[in-house]
């Protein structure tokens, strides 16, 4: 078997999410996450095609800074392809969490997920994992940064040449006020809210 004839032997899908917490981790509205990131991380780890995730000494990596704002968590992983990784985050207790989200993190308006090939047993660091998350947020899906929507095949793959604008942070996206209209009455002017 050579590499080019079988390319998914060769690499591993590495996946990263960040999230920006609404509160602090011990916080009375995090407790449901937090009492849940032992048995997700079990369940993750037990998963077919699972081959990796990133922890601190605490067993997880809430802890671990990312981007340099410390409202945000990162989750980071590899797995075979991304039948086994999607398999995984659509079942069980994750896919519960996963409908709860809004609960416990803020909306952010650019991409939090991120997936790239990395050679098989290299273990991604938080420094590559937001390098290729600015680079999805720069560029959009390429072979280098991509999502679940636009993937590609196995392989290795280089950066789209330019410099990564400043400002790709994670903002935090705020709800619009509804348009409010003004209609005139016989009697003189109401507002009312269109949703």
């Amino acid at each position: 078997m050579t590499d080019t004839e079988h390319p998914e032997a060769c690499y591993e899908l590495a996946q990263v999410n960040i999230a920006r917490l609404k509160a602090p981790l011990d916080s009375p509205q995090l407790k449901d996450f937090v009492d849940a990131l032992d048995p997700v991380n079990a369940v993750a780890g037990a998963s077919d095609g699972f081959v990796w995730r990133l922890q601190s000494p605490s067993g997880n990596a809430t802890d671990v800074p990312v981007l340099g704002d410390d409202q945000l968590i990162v989750n980071m992983s590899t797995w075979r392809d991304a039948n086994a990784l999607t398999a995984f985050m659509y079942q069980g207790q994750h896919r519960e969490l996963l409908a709860r989200r809004r609960e416990f993190f803020e909306r952010v308006q650019e991409a939090v997920t991120v997936l790239w090939w990395v050679p098989a047993s290299h273990r991604p660091t938080v420094v590559e994992a937001e390098d290729r998350l600015l680079h999805l947020r720069a560029h959009g899906p390429t072979p280098y940064a991509f999502n679940l929507r636009t993937s590609f095949p196995p392989g290795s793959s280089q950066p789209v040449p330019g410099e990564i604008p400043a400002g790709l942070g994670c903002s935090v996206q705020r709800r619009r006020p509804r348009a409010v209209r003004s209609m005139s009455t016989g009697n003189g002017t109401v507002n009312s809210s269109l949703s």
